[in-house]
Parts: structure tokens; C-alpha cells; sequence
């Protein structure tokens, strides 16, 4: 059997629907999986360990008629049996029955028309089970797994590398993303937190557990970010992974993530790293699993700046 899933959407948005891709897998281990995914989001698949191949199109673009009769045609070619899209526009429903797709699952909208088979968004449910749903048509119907990745030897040694590099013992190190890179462009977030807010929170942790070190990811967006940390918290360490492998292994080896809504957290959550997530106005029961490793602060207002970093430092010693 031959699959494309249709995945708009950022690199947090294509780790969410892993899990879907995953059981996809296990219930046909034969089945060849490929995905369309927007050029900014094929970097997720690095991590991936059910997908086959991967191709880009920039669903937000303002594509020409010719662009989508080109995406058609490469499709057409690799016949596929099953189609399965995650978003919910109508043209991407015509789409798809261009193709000639006999199978084709979506989500009901205004395209449903051109799909074999609809399934209801349950919008309040956590993200990844309401993109499982979409297996039901093809008679999966267990429950949705945990988020999973697959991360590499050599990204394991690396972080292993940096570690010994940076003076990190065998204590471990509380990490931390609060960034203003690629990796915090969650769709619709708002995900900046004050620069004091981390410093005071670092500064407190600093004081308390002076042997455990504070690590920071840095992209290349994060100059301004991390020079106003280091300036009134100079006993942080800094690493930049340059890749989405190197940053799974990273959070992998923490002994406790803070993190904006970003792809950081869903790595975090991936890789069963203890984490609190920092958020705005998006409801925790649909970002984050149900379990005693992820905890969640949710702005009073819906503004991450209104997040007092009190109650962060209350969150993470009562952790």
C-alpha cells in the first residue's frame, strides 16, 4: 500500500502528527509513507521513523494553476492507494480528487465533497488524537500513541560532545528555550516571553542549585536574546544545535526543560524529558499529554509577558 499525507503547517505541526504516521506504520508495516509538507517544515522528517520520502510545496503560497497541475502530476505518478489530509481547505480536497487517489481521508469542511471519507475535528481534544482520528477510516481505531522520534547515534554522541565541552557532569543540566527563531513560528502563537522574566528565573535557580548548570539553545535569530541574558545571568552555557537531530539529543539528555510553545516542547515531549511549558492563550489539554512530566503555565490573560516568573519558579520547585 502506497500513503501521502497532505501536512500543512510548521515543524511543531508535523511532529504533532508523528503519532498518526506512526501507527499508520504499525498496523501496515508494509505500506510505503510519503508526505507533502511547506519547504520550512521538511526538516521535521529528520526525526521521523515512519516516513519514506518527503516533498515540499508551499501550500500558503500564492500558487498558479500550473503549480498545483504540477504537484498533480507527481502524485498521479507514484499511485498512490490512500490519501490523508490534515488541513481543511477546500481547494486541497479538489486536489486531492484530481489525483485519482481512490482513498481519500480528511477532516469534514467545505472540501469534504471530494473525499471518500470524512471524519468530524474534535477540536478539543489533544492535537496529535484529534489527527489520529483520520486512521479510522482505514479500520485503525486503537488508541492514540505517545509522541515518538527517532534520534541517531551520532546526534547522541554529539550532544554527548557538547556536554563534556561545556563542564556538564553527570548531575545534569536544566535546559531552556525561550527563543525568537524558526523553531518558536508556531502558527497563530504567541510565544515571546520577557527577557527579565528568564532572567529572573534563572538568577533564582542559579542561587538555589548553584552545582546543577543552566543551559541555553541558541539559533541564529538569538543574538539580542542571549546577550541580555548573559549580561545579568553570566553563568549560563550556550549551545546551538544546527540541526533538528542534534536538538532532540540535547533535550533528550536534560534533567528538566523550560520552554515557549515551540518545537523544542514537542521534542521535549517526544523524548519523555521532564518539561514545563510556558503559554499564551492555547488550552495545555491540546498541546500536552496527560502525565506528571509535562506541566503547563497558562498566561492569566492570554499574554505570555503576563506569566509571572514567580510562578514559574513555584512550578519548578514543586516539581
Amino acid at each position: 500500500m502506497r500513503v501521502v499525507a497532505l501536512v500543512p503547517g510548521s515543524i511543531g505541526d508535523q511532529i504533532l502528527f508523528f503519532p498518526t504516521l506512526d501507527d499508520l506504520k504499525r498496523s501496515y508495516p508494509d505500506a510505503q509513507i510519503d508526505v507533502v509538507v511547506e519547504p520550512r517544515s521538511k526538516a521535521a522528517y529528520q526525526v521521523s521513523k515512519s516516513v519514506h520520502e518527503v516533498l515540499t510545496f508551499d501550500y500558503k503560497d500564492r500558487n498558479s494553476l500550473a503549480d498545483w497541475g504540477n504537484l498533480v502530476g507527481t502524485i498521479r505518478d507514484r499511485e498512490y492507494d490512500v490519501a490523508i489530509t490534515a488541513g481543511e481547505s477546500w481547494f486541497v480536497g479538489l486536489f486531492l480528487w484530481l489525483t485519482g487517489i481512490p482513498t481519500r481521508i480528511g477532516f469534514k469542511s467545505k472540501g469534504a465533497g471530494f473525499l471518500t471519507n470524512v471524519v468530524s475535528a474534535n477540536t478539543s481534544k489533544y492535537v496529535p488524537a484529534m489527527y489520529h482520528d483520520l486512521l479510522r477510516p482505514l479500520g485503525i481505531n486503537t488508541l492514540c500513541p505517545e509522541l515518538a522520534v527517532n534520534v541517531l547515534k551520532p546526534d547522541i554522541e554529539w550532544a554527548q560532545q557538547q556536554q563534556k565541552r561545556l563542564g556538564i557532569n553527570e548531575t545534569g543540566y536544566i535546559l531552556i528555550y525561550g527563543g525568537s527563531g524558526k523553531l518558536s513560528q508556531i502558527d497563530g502563537a504567541d510565544t515571546s516571553y520577557p527577557v527579565a522574566g528568564w532572567q529572573q528565573i534563572i538568577q533564582d535557580f542559579q542561587h538555589k542549585q548553584p552545582d546543577l548548570p543552566v543551559v541555553v539553545i541558541k539559533e541564529t535569530d538569538d543574538d539580542q536574546f542571549l546577550s541580555s541574558l548573559l549580561e545579568y545571568c553570566p553563568g549560563i552555557k550556550v549551545i546551538s544545535p544546527d540541526d533538528i537531530g542534534k536538538l532532540t539529543a540535547i533535550i533528550g539528555g536534560a534533567s528538566l526543560m523550560l520552554s515557549i510553545n515551540s518545537v523544542p516542547l514537542q521534542l521535549a515531549v517526544a523524548v519523555q524529558t521532564y518539561t514545563i511549558a510556558l503559554l499564551g492563550y492555547t488550552d495545555p489539554g491540546k498541546l500536552l499529554p496527560t502525565s506528571d512530566k509535562f506541566q503547563a503555565i497558562k498566561s492569566p490573560t492570554g499574554k505570555m509577558a503576563d506569566i509571572p516568573p514567580a510562578t514559574v519558579l513555584e512550578k519548578i520547585w514543586g516539581a
